[in-house]
């Protein structure tokens, strides 16, 4: 408690600063920043007044301000990453209404510096990875982020299992994801706790990433124990595009991306644009997927007054799949199946969401921004898998359904001013963010062939509302030392109507309450050598929520489990054509309950402590080459355990990754790449090994202004490996005895697919 009363005491006084400097008369510079090409506003763009050298960055709408010494400063050059540098006197500035137009180029290394503004040190790399990687599918969205691997294993309908920093994340329980600010985890899941399913994503829209590592974030709660990942999405469409796609096993995909309003629309900075996707696979199972997928998007975004910006986007999401989930390793070693094979061949599901997404940015005279967002989603989620086989019930099997439909809305609301006390540059962030999740007969069954329901574990529905205001404070001494201190506080309200009597964890059938809160202060130190050097220590306290379920069972005991975390590291180039970055990190999770979507009962575990560290490198030896290599290390342990029985099951060790880009704009050009993950322990006392892989894929394309051929090719040398595994007892028909062991679900084999994209205005 004396923790979260010392940074109560702080966000105090930096109310207390951010009210004063309100009322400070300054000489104030303000401006904004557009794209020359889409007439979009830049956010990001880094502006530095010469010859004081003082900094500021653009918002979210393009603007900036900084205070100026009118006697000495004559000038300031501006710069973002894409775009050519800017020099503007102050004179001409005036004369031009305080806009600036950037004209775009392609990105480069060289053009890079180390933002001297706090919480800036994942963005350079982050916006350099989309120019120059793509992203050629839907996992490669999560691929992007540097330290992340993923896995499949459930056909390619279910969402990606998550591994970083020595968390096995599940499906999002310890990693925050967001489309546009739009919550993609979802909470009380019928499957499990935090499920971040994003295949509505279609990948070609995807403009740029913000993410973030470990829980120092004001503005991002729940699930944010390891980190967080933002995609936003194009505002502007450059060109209309149709990409046609085929490969091996019957893989088809059909993309389209067009333009809804004219160039006219563009010069009046107004934007709407559609985008559409079908895939269909078999992909490489014995059991053919069948897999279906269709989505559609369209965003609108434009300028509706002097001071305000509208974006709006729809979304709807469709997929079905029959799938071929994991198997024993004694079914492949028997011969009973092949390593491709399937014991049940009723596993698959079905899901849909549509979701409604507005936020209204809206800027005041003095330079301040107001931000509200209402979001919309419904969903529905319909998966039938089978884990243990015959454990349970010998003669029909131990098949499991799990089903729901969701509404979920909320709000996210903030105001952004910048002010300054003395030559202290003070930016402050109020925030409040509403959420609400009712979902409608959440279900576990067992079942038979899919439908035949033969007992019903689970039945209910879910009521979840979480309130959590927040402050951030952000103190710019001088051009080389920044603070900032955030305070978040959450309160959920759970509630659970069991529709069903038989249900042993609780009294009865009948409606449960209870609720929890949690405040989590937050801490980050930046130094900046120079442009080319940055040193910075965050920290902070985080959470994740526990289901629904959970928590009125335990009267909302742990149901915010709390994290603790901590990074050292630095951002530095010791070239102008490399970037590096390093950090050290520190990860206590405290003991939750955890509800278990599979089996219908609360699962307890115990507090855990990881520590490790990240690098990231990217360089560019010439201007047609991109290197990037990110190597990752994490030691978990579970703490009070005795040492040999301590290990955190499927926790990654050692990962890395690593590519080679060549890039051509108006030519060919391609890359190759690996996917390493060390051995790992799949039990608490490593007895079982879930195995690493190392697996090699390459992109080559040959590219014209109206048209592109692409190849792509998953594990070039046709490794077999295991995707995703776990420890499991379970039973094969006819056997007398259970037995533990790895069961798993195998990664593709060598697979290519070829696409041809057309450009037009």
């Amino acid at each position: 408690m004396k923790y979260v009363n010392y940074y109560s005491l702080f966000c105090t006084g930096m109310f207390m600063i951010f009210f004063s400097s309100m009322v400070t008369a300054q000489s104030i510079v303000r401006g904004s920043i557009v794209d020359a090409s889409s007439n979009t506003t830049i956010e990001g763009a880094s502006i530095t007044m010469l010859p004081s050298k003082k900094t500021a960055i653009s918002d979210a709408l393009g603007t900036f301000s900084f205070k100026t010494d009118k006697s000495n400063d004559v000038s300031f050059v501006v710069t973002s990453l894409g775009h050519k540098a800017a020099t503007v006197t102050l004179k001409d500035f005036k004369d031009s209404n305080n806009s600036i137009r950037l004209v775009t180029q392609s990105m480069s290394l060289k053009d890079i510096t180390i933002s001297a503004h706090a919480g800036e040190q994942y963005k350079s790399i982050s916006k350099v990875d989309i120019a120059m990687r793509g992203v050629n599918n839907s996992q490669e969205i999560l691929r992007i982020i540097p330290g992340i691997v993923i896995g499949q294993h459930q056909g390619g309908g279910k969402a990606e299992q998550i591994f970083l920093r020595g968390f096995d994340a599940d499906h999002g329980t310890d990693f925050r994801e967001e489309v546009d600010g739009l919550p993609v985890n979802m909470v009380s899941h019928a499957h499990g706790q935090g499920y971040a399913d994003t295949h509505f994503i279609i990948p070609e829209t995807i403009d740029n990433v913000d993410f973030k590592k470990g829980p120092y974030t004001a503005s991002k709660g729940d699930f944010a124990t390891t980190g967080f990942v933002d995609f936003n999405t194009r505002n502007f469409l450059k060109q209309n595009m149709v990409k046609v796609e085929a490969g091996q096993f019957n893989t088809y995909r059909l993309m389209t991306m067009f333009n809804l309003l004219n160039e006219k629309a563009t010069a009046n900075q107004q934007s709407w644009y559609v985008a559409s996707e079908y895939r269909y696979s078999d992909a490489y199972f014995d059991n053919p997927q069948h897999f279906k997928r269709f989505n559609l998007f369209t965003k609108y975004n434009g300028k509706i007054s002097k001071h305000s910006y509208l974006n709006m986007s729809a979304t709807t999401f469709w997929s079905k799949w029959d799938a071929s989930g994991q198997i024993p390793d004694r079914a492949v070693n028997k011969g009973i199946i092949g390593f491709y094979g399937a014991l049940d061949p009723f596993e698959g599901g079905l899901t849909y969401r549509t979701n409604f997404n507005v936020q209204l940015l809206t800027s005041l005279n003095n330079g301040d921004v107001i931000k509200n967002q209402l979001y919309y989603s419904n969903t529905h989620f319909d998966l039938h898998t089978n884990f243990t086989f015959f454990l349970v019930d010998t003669a029909n099997g131990d098949e499991i359904r799990q089903k729901e439909s969701r509404n979920l809305m909320g709000y996210n609301g903030s105001y952004v001013h910048t002010g300054y006390l003395g030559n202290t540059r003070l930016n402050t962030e109020l925030g409040v963010q509403v959420r609400n999740d009712l979902t409608n007969n959440s279900g576990l069954s067992h079942t038979k062939d899919r439908y035949i329901t033969l007992n019903q574990i689970k039945l209910g529905d879910v009521s979840e509302l979480s309130v959590s205001p927040y402050v951030s404070e952000t103190l710019k001494f001088n051009e080389h030392f920044s603070i900032n201190a955030g305070l978040r506080f959450d309160q959920f309200f759970y509630q659970y109507k069991n529709k069903l009597a038989s249900d042993t964890a609780l009294p009865g059938a009948g409606t449960y309450n209870t609720n929890a809160h949690t405040v989590n202060p937050k801490l980050n130190i930046y130094y900046h050598a120079n442009q080319a050097l940055q040193f910075y220590l965050t920290s902070g306290k985080g959470f994740h929520s526990n289901d629904t379920r959970s928590a009125v069972i335990n009267n909302a005991a742990f149901a915010l489990p709390s994290a603790y975390s901590a990074d050292i590291g630095s951002v530095f180039k010791p070239a102008n054509n490399i970037i590096v970055n390093v950090a050290a990190w520190y990860i206590y999770l405290q003991q939750e309950n955890v509800y278990s979507g599979d089996g219908g009962f609360v699962e307890f575990s115990g507090n855990t402590r990881r520590v490790g560290f990240d690098f990231s490198g990217r360089y560019e030896p010439v201007k047609s080459l991109y290197f990037d290599v990110d190597v990752n290390y994490a030691r978990g342990r579970a703490a009070g355990n005795p040492k040999g029985a301590d290990y955190i099951p499927l926790a990654p060790v050692w990962t890395s990754s690593a590519g080679l880009t060549y890039i051509n704009k108006n030519g060919f050009n391609g890359s190759f790449r690996y996917r390493f993950v060390g051995d790992r322990p799949a039990n608490e006392n490593y007895s079982l090994t879930a195995k690493g892989y190392f697996i090699t894929d390459a992109v080559l394309n040959y590219t014209k202004p109206k048209y592109e051929i692409g190849l792509v090719v998953n594990n070039v040398f046709n490794t077999k490996w295991k995707e995703t595994q776990f420890d499991t007892e379970t039973r094969l028909k006819g056997e007398a005895q259970s037995v533990n062991e790895v069961c798993f679900t195998p990664g593709t084999p060598f697979a290519f697919k070829v696409g041809f994209t057309y450009f037009f205005k």
